[in-house]
């Protein structure tokens, strides 16, 4: 019996597989799909990721290209509830359905807020929020830097903000506060404001504010993403971050060195208020006058205490002047009784050499001259013939030449002689620069102990002769202390 001929049409395995594919495509070209990521991996090579989306009761496969990953706001993570947008299509060759995404985003504020939690813990790890990375806030800020959209009201209040409490020098660098590539965007002002040469044309700002309004979670997620963290927490410059109301926090918050509740709290943090600034130096120029003052007023008295502790002029002088008196008396006595010694030695002197005792002397011995030539010439006048007898005969026998040459040996040994006996006697000794002290008895003072205080000492030089006067005794002073001679233009003190 012959089988009925079927009108079905016949598909290969390729065909047909195609086939559902371009079905699938037409009909769902592109779909949102809400579910749990699952089995999350991804290829080391070509940079896709490849994972579930599951829920309660099903599950489909999922794909994100490696272009579209770098691009994503959010990154897909195992656990997480998202919502997938993307186009549904086949995979033929295991003829199995999948979604190709093309954006990803958290299912609801839960889902945003366990992504949250889990990059802050990463922070952390990393020592990113430590609070000995807090760098000071500077008190004075020269210039402020400002990252935040430029056409928002959040600008316009930091401006007036600042200018109400402390006009100050503000450099604004426009950025978009959210969507995608905002986080970028506020990553590189953070970089660029760092990247200003000090000693630049623009001058470096001191402090950076990065701000901007309140809003949802959403709204406010680029301000939670790593680049624009990490940017922040290198910063060399002191960061303000003021995102969002007093209650909105983000992970920037953290990352700063400090955080203003509002755009208008960080303006308000950064710079003081100049009228309190006034008043505070006024008050203190005039604590610093008045300790001035009453420190200037302890020295006074503490001076003239110590002033009327001082002797007077007549007090420190009164004993110098006492010495000087009892040794210019002392001075006076001695000048006297020298002179009256000098002058009863003179007188002495003066009537030994007077003309009658002179010529008295001259007459005796001139008689006794007489007497002794009386009696030579009685006793001694044979013997006197008889030497002029033999010297006649010696003359004879002896020529004059002998004679010359002996008289001329004997004239140089007395020379010689002479020479030597100089140069022991004493005014050699004077001649090398020494001297001799002669007492008032006329002898050599060799001795201390042979003179007395006020005697009159002859002091004898190589040339010359000086006077001086016994003034007590005394140890020898070194060359260098001995006192030098008066300037001639000196005055005199008494």
């Amino acid at each position: 019996m012959n089988q009925p001929q079927s009108n079905l049409v016949e598909f290969t395995v390729s065909e047909l597989s195609f086939a559902l594919k371009r079905t699938v495509e037409t009909t769902f070209e592109r779909v949102r799909v809400r579910g749990e990521i699952s089995g999350f991996k991804g290829s080391a090579g070509s940079g896709h990721c490849y994972f579930t989306l599951k829920d309660a009761s099903a599950c489909i496969d999922a794909v994100i290209w490696r272009t579209t990953l770098m691009r994503l706001r959010f990154k897909p993570a195992e656990g997480l509830e998202m919502v997938a947008t993307g186009k549904l299509t086949t995979f033929p060759s295991r003829s199995r359905y999948q979604i190709v995404i093309d954006h990803l985003e958290p299912a609801g504020a839960g889902a945003l807020m366990a992504l949250l939690e889990e990059r802050r813990k990463k922070l952390v790890e990393e020592g990113l929020f430590d609070t000995a990375r807090k760098k000071p806030i500077p008190r004075l800020p020269r210039v402020i830097g400002v990252v935040t959209s430029p056409t928002g009201a959040v600008i316009r209040d930091i401006l007036h903000r600042l200018r109400d409490r402390f006009p100050t020098h503000v450099l604004v660098w426009p950025v978009r506060v959210q969507g995608d590539g905002a986080a970028e965007e506020v990553a590189a002002a953070v970089r660029g404001f760092n990247a200003i040469a000090a000693e630049g044309p623009i001058k470096r700002p001191d402090l950076l504010i990065v701000a901007r309004g309140g809003g949802s979670i959403e709204d406010l997620w680029a301000f939670n993403e790593e680049v624009a963290v990490r940017a922040v927490a290198a910063s060399g410059i002191p960061v303000i971050s003021a995102v969002g109301h007093e209650t909105d926090w983000t992970l920037i918050d953290h990352a700063a060195d400090l955080r203003a509740p509002t755009p208008t709290g960080a303006a308000e943090m950064a710079v003081p208020v100049l009228a309190e600034l006034a008043a505070i130096t006024r008050e203190l120029a005039s604590r610093h006058q008045l300790s001035h003052r009453r420190a200037m007023e302890a020295r006074r008295r503490e001076f003239s205490t110590l002033a009327r502790a001082l002797p007077t002029l007549d007090d420190l002088f009164a004993l110098r002047r006492q010495k000087f008196d009892e040794v210019s008396g002392r001075l006076a006595r001695s000048l006297r009784a020298e002179v009256t010694i000098k002058r009863t030695g003179y007188g002495a002197i003066a009537n030994r050499l007077s003309p009658a005792v002179l010529e008295r002397a001259v007459v005796e011995r001139r008689a006794r001259v007489d007497v002794l030539g009386t009696r030579i010439r009685n006793a001694n006048a044979a013997d006197l013939r008889d030497a002029a007898r033999a010297f006649a005969a010696l003359r004879a026998r002896h020529d004059i030449g002998a004679v010359a040459r002996i008289v001329t040996r004997q004239g140089e040994r007395f020379a010689q002689v002479a020479r030597l006996l100089h140069s022991y006697s004493y005014e050699a000794v004077l001649d090398r620069g020494f001297a001799l002290v002669v007492g008032p008895r006329g002898d050599a003072v060799r001795s201390p102990d042979q003179v007395r205080t006020g005697d009159t000492l002859a002091i004898r030089l190589a040339k010359g002769e000086l006077g001086a006067i016994v003034a007590g005794p005394g140890k020898p002073k070194s060359r260098r202390s001995l006192p030098r001679a008066p300037h001639p233009d000196q005055g005199k003190l008494f």
